[in-house]
């Protein structure tokens, strides 16, 4: 790993010397002639050592450290000081210094503290890589799968779940379509807003349009008071679409008009409601094929379609069927209260060869 350093001194022939002397140890260096010009360019990133004189004209040594302290804690900081000074050295290390070294500095020195300095931060950058994956994982327990087709589809899930494109999931019935979403929401900065769904197959044209929208009292019969509807519900959060392919072509263009400019009012209702919700939808039909019917739109098909995320069947991931026997195997012994531990051979043979249609 080739690391990049960030040395600060208003004398040239020292910065220019420590730089050559660190690059010929494989590092790359970067430098700057005072306190104010080392900030700037530190504020940049990409930085992992700093090596910085405490008295420089303007912004000092010591503001430097304090500022480097505040924005990157933890991030190694070695400082310079005359011999006279060592007593600002050692309360630079009080706040926070990696070590410090008096002028003129001995190279070998230097080259051995850089050497443990990026060690340690290595491993600090290892352990916070690990914490992430960990935390990526976590929010995958319900999505059982290690096989290359899963990989993909976890790949494409951390990558869009931060971003704020709508997606669209698509797959057969039955396989984890719905868990993709709640990964995709819990991973997205919108997590502990709230993630509503609405399964648009399960309701008739009329009931939907009313479950999305909201209405207003008297906005048709039945309707005794005012109701907010889904998109209200899920404002600076995730609204799942579940059988989006379903919607009739009269809620497709109050969607599409949603999706364009993050208004709508409520049935019966003439105040404009902004929204801003991020939509996730899923279907099991081919809706290409459903705009060449002439059964769904293809503007609404590519505002949803930014970001599409395929869930294979089982039958295409195979290698994940040994998972999802010991996980649904443990579901159902404590369900049932019963020490089961394995399936019978057969058993496993005709899971096997069975084609997993959903």
């Amino acid at each position: 790993m080739k690391f990049r350093l960030l040395i600060v001194d208003d004398e040239k022939n020292i910065r220019e010397g420590l730089a050559a002397a660190l690059e010929m140890d494989g590092h790359e260096a970067i430098t700057a002639a005072d306190g104010a010009e080392g900030w700037k360019l530190f504020s940049k990133g990409d930085i992992d050592l700093v090596i910085t004189d405490l008295r420089m004209p303007g912004m000092t040594g010591e503001e430097l450290l304090r500022r480097i302290g505040t924005e990157s804690p933890g991030l190694p900081v070695i400082v310079l000081t005359g011999h006279g000074t060592v007593e600002n050295a050692v309360a630079a290390m009080r706040d926070g210094a990696y070590d410090f070294l008096t002028k003129p500095v001995n190279l070998d020195r230097l080259s051995l503290l850089v050497k443990r300095a990026l060690q340690n931060r290595e491993l600090v950058l290892k352990h916070r890589r690990m914490e992430e994956e960990l935390e990526h994982r976590k929010q995958f327990e319900t999505i059982i799968g290690t096989s290359a087709p899963m990989r993909k589809v976890f790949d494409t899930i951390n990558r869009a779940a931060p971003t704020k494109a709508s997606i669209l999931i698509t797959g057969e019935s039955g396989v984890g379509k719905e868990l993709v979403a709640d990964a995709i929401h819990e991973l997205s900065p919108r997590k502990g807003k709230p993630l509503i769904k609405v399964h648009c197959a399960a309701l008739a044209a009329s009931l939907l349009e009313s479950e999305l929208f909201g209405h207003e009292k008297g906005a048709f019969t039945g309707a005794a008071a005012r109701r907010r509807g889904r998109f209200e519900l899920a404002h600076e959060g995730t609204l799942f679409l579940d059988e989006i392919g379903e919607i009739d072509q009269n809620i497709q263009i109050k969607l599409l008009r949603v999706l364009q400019e993050k208004k709508f009012e409520r049935l019966g209702g003439e105040e404009t409601i902004e929204a801003d919700v991020r939509i996730v939808a899923a279907t099991n039909k081919d809706l290409k094929a459903e705009i060449e019917k002439g059964n769904f739109r293809e503007d609404l098909y590519y505002r949803l379609n930014v970001v599409n995320i395929h869930v294979p069947p089982l039958r295409e991931r195979k290698d994940d069927l040994p998972l999802l026997i010991t996980a649904f195997l443990k579901e159902f012994a404590e369900e049932n209260g019963k020490a089961l531990e394995s399936i019978a051979p057969r058993a496993r043979s005709i899971l096997y060869a069975y084609n997993c249609p959903g």
